[in-house]
């Protein structure tokens, strides 16, 4: 699968809020204090452990903002795994501006690049089998865009991006619906005809009706491997079947063999923890 990167116009935003957060009122007081404004630097950014990179590019971009004459040399680039020790890109530039962007361009790539390397693990755990591992909408406020894209950096896949892009019924929809059917009439008769309509069951009777109503997707939330196996069996093929729930890089190869088409992951973006990287001066 091509990785491709996030536009400019998607991540300068959020890598200058995150600039701006740091920066406060006054500035680095530290750098600004220390470093002579004239002074050059070259640095490495070096990773502590094994992992999948992503969010280079805007760690790349928070050096920039902060001083336009930041250059970032790439060496391994985001979907690229790395080991201990490996460099990852060079930095060069004027050291102040190093400095003053070291932690939020380290915050963004630690944090994208440990979900990259959580759900590589995940992904790989179910190598042998038809299943896509996808993530949720289970993310940071503002960060969606990059930890989204991180997952795929990761070779994952994603699901809906936000409420206006499919349709997903859930247990509380229903509820107040009065029924599935009933959610699944209403919601076929408000949406597009570009629209996909998904349902989340959590029993075979529900997926009996949800599939009486033919919808696109049925969500097997928190089944057990022969409830999804016996799901998976009754879809025959009319539907995608999505399964969630509990799953970890040692219960997805139990979950994948039962045949689902996709496997849905809440922590590899909500919980990852991130790949140690530091910001080291070059030797």
């Amino acid at each position: 699968m091509t990785l491709t990167p996030l536009p400019r116009v998607m991540i300068e935003p959020l890598a200058r809020a995150a600039l701006l957060e740091d920066l406060g009122r006054a500035g680095d007081i530290t750098a600004d204090a220390i470093v002579p404004a004239d002074a050059k630097a070259t640095m490495v950014l070096a990773t502590r452990q094994a992992g999948v990179v992503a969010g280079l590019d805007v760690a790349a971009l928070s050096f920039e903002l902060i001083d336009p004459r930041t250059e970032v040399a790439v060496i391994h680039s985001d979907g690229t795994g790395v080991s201990p020790g490996d460099v990852i890109a060079t930095v060069r530039g004027p050291a102040r501006a190093l400095l003053t962007a070291e932690r939020t361009a380290l915050n963004l790539l630690c944090h994208l690049s440990g979900i990259a390397t959580q759900t590589a693990a995940v992904v790989d755990a179910v190598r042998d089998h038809k299943a896509k591992i996808v993530c949720t909408r289970k993310t940071t406020p503002g960060l969606r865009a990059l930890e989204k894209y991180a997952v795929r950096a990761g070779g994952g896949a994603n699901h809906r991006f936000g409420l206006d892009d499919a349709v997903l019924i859930k247990d509380n929809h229903i509820a107040i619906a009065g029924d599935i059917r009933t959610a699944i009439e209403r919601a076929r008769a408000a949406a597009g005809h570009m629209v996909k309509i998904e349902v989340e069951v959590d029993t075979i009777t529900q997926l009996e009706v949800a599939l009486a109503a033919s919808v696109d997707a049925v969500l097997l939330d928190n089944m057990s491997l022969e409830q999804l196996t016996q799901a998976v069996a009754m879809v025959g093929g009319r539907a995608i079947t999505e399964a969630s729930g509990r799953v970890t890089a040692e219960t997805a190869p139990a979950i994948a063999a039962t045949g689902v088409d996709l496997i849905s992951v809440g922590w590899i973006t909500h919980s990852a923890p991130i790949l140690d990287i530091g910001l080291d001066i070059a030797p």
